[in-house]
């Protein structure tokens, strides 16, 4: 049997070692130490302004926790099963520290605030590490953008060659996709970043605690305002775990291209040797495990978000043990789409560019097509006659193997009078490109204009 609890009075036998072992959220709850003391000085010092405790006894409770943190970073200080979780682990440090002076510190708080407290710190930390991590990978995208300007590739749409781009628009797409995240995790920090502290177990407390001032404190923006959601609300980290999602999504999605653009069917990039490994069979091998291993951690992204939601689905009010299973799935996304994001910046900032192997991929599969058609609505035919007529082009030159900057002037009247011997400029890669200057497109003018507003932003 394992040693008395903090809320052992009640209980007439000690807990079983598989309800210890069952229970126990110390194993990985110790991340939130920090936390849990910044919580814990915060609601002392609170007691001392208001009186329910001396101020002399809160200082000296403040100055243990200062010290058991620093004991707890040093590795001096252990936790075993038996403490449950942190919480109770920094409890007991601070009793045995300072005499029953510590076990006053809990006086108007209950786990339940106290916990809730903890992951919303904890979280407001690790929402400002990724917004660094995506501010990061932002600057790189539009670093590159600006370095490799002017290099044309193939778009896609449907995975088939549709028309020419600029690859300095491409990286931009990926810069507003993260920039998005930026948005959606700013947003989740602001619902995160209220105090739970004071509700107590659910009902509030009959001390007279001043909220306000533990929330400002801990540096935080508000207060919840009802007790009951205070310790029962898990959507901040369901919205942490929604936002983490969706970027994991966008460095998928840019995991992907970087997969199949370093193949030797594309050849459109290399990356570094350093960010990729080999084989233990084949010689020639270099393969891309951080692209590839970027788009499988996504699925864990997914998986934790399923997890969390379908945790709390069915609670009742108000605080249920349910809960302990927040903190795993959201520890884990956290470290996952840091990682993540270290890893897509290396790649993009290591990543070689081959420029002629791009503009050779845009020769063929007939891109400047839909130039083709516009030249013609732009002499009088009617678009969907345009477009018809450009098929039946692309039709006859497939069955010749040819481009259509292959056909001849007189190949190409057969087909419409209205072709003019200005055709060959219409339907040149770099004419296709430079015309597409409207706001967001990808003619040079447009994307040169967007990466200066950038700058300036």
């Amino acid at each position: 049997m394992a040693k008395k609890k903090a809320w052992g009075g009640r209980f007439g036998s000690g807990t079983d070692r598989f309800v210890e072992e069952f229970t126990a959220s110390i194993p990985y709850d110790v991340l939130l130490y920090r936390h849990d003391i910044a919580g814990s000085i915060a609601h002392a010092r609170m007691l001392g302004k208001q009186g329910i405790l001396p101020k002399a006894e809160a200082e000296r409770i403040v100055g243990a926790l200062l010290e058991i943190r620093g004991e707890i970073e040093s590795g001096k200080l252990s936790f075993d099963l038996s403490q449950e979780d942190v919480h109770m682990a920094i409890e007991g440090r601070l009793i045995r520290k300072i005499g029953p002076a510590g076990g006053k510190l809990h006086t108007g708080r209950s786990r339940n605030d106290q916990v809730a407290t903890d992951l919303r710190l904890y979280l407001r930390d690790e929402i400002d590490e990724v917004l660094r991590g995506l501010a990061e990978i932002q600057e790189t995208l539009v670093s590159r953008a600006e370095e490799l300007f002017g290099i044309v590739l193939p778009g896609y749409t449907h995975m088939q060659r549709a028309q020419p781009v600029l690859l300095s628009h491409h990286l931009l797409a990926y810069r507003e996709m993260f920039a998005r995240d930026a948005d959606r995790f700013a947003e989740t920090r602001r619902r995160t970043n209220v105090s739970p502290l004071g509700a107590g177990a659910l009902a509030g407390s009959t001390f007279p605690l001043d909220r306000a001032f533990t929330a400002r404190e801990l540096g935080m923006e508000g207060v919840c305002e009802n007790s009951i959601d205070a310790v029962s609300d898990r959507d901040f980290a369901a919205d942490f775990l929604y936002a983490v999602a969706v970027t994991m999504m966008h460095l998928s999605r840019l995991s992907e291209e970087l997969v199949y653009w370093s193949s030797s069917e594309f050849g459109f990039l290399s990356l570094p040797d350093a960010l990729c490994t080999g084989s233990s069979i084949m010689p020639q091998k270099k393969n891309p495990d951080v692209a590839e291993l970027i788009r499988g951690k996504t699925g864990r992204a997914y998986g934790n978000l399923a997890n969390l939601l379908t945790v709390m689905k069915g609670l009742p009010l108000s605080y249920n043990r349910d809960m302990q299973e927040d903190k795993e799935p959201v520890f884990d996304s956290a470290r996952t789409v840091k990682e993540c994001l270290a890893g897509a910046h290396l790649l993009l900032r290591g990543m070689t560019v081959n420029e002629d192997r791009m503009r050779a991929a845009c020769d063929d599969g007939f891109l400047t097509a839909t130039d083709l058609a516009d030249y013609l609505a732009r002499k009088g035919v009617p678009f969907r006659k345009a477009h018809e007529i450009t098929g039946k082009v692309v039709r006859y030159c497939e069955e010749r193997g040819k481009r259509l900057k292959d056909l001849g002037l007189k190949e190409l009247r057969t087909f419409s009078k209205a072709i003019g011997e200005d055709v060959r400029d219409a339907i040149s890669l770099s004419h296709s490109v430079r015309l597409r200057r409207t706001r967001g497109g990808t003619g040079p003018d447009a994307v040169r204009e967007r990466l200066s507003a950038l700058r300036k932003k």
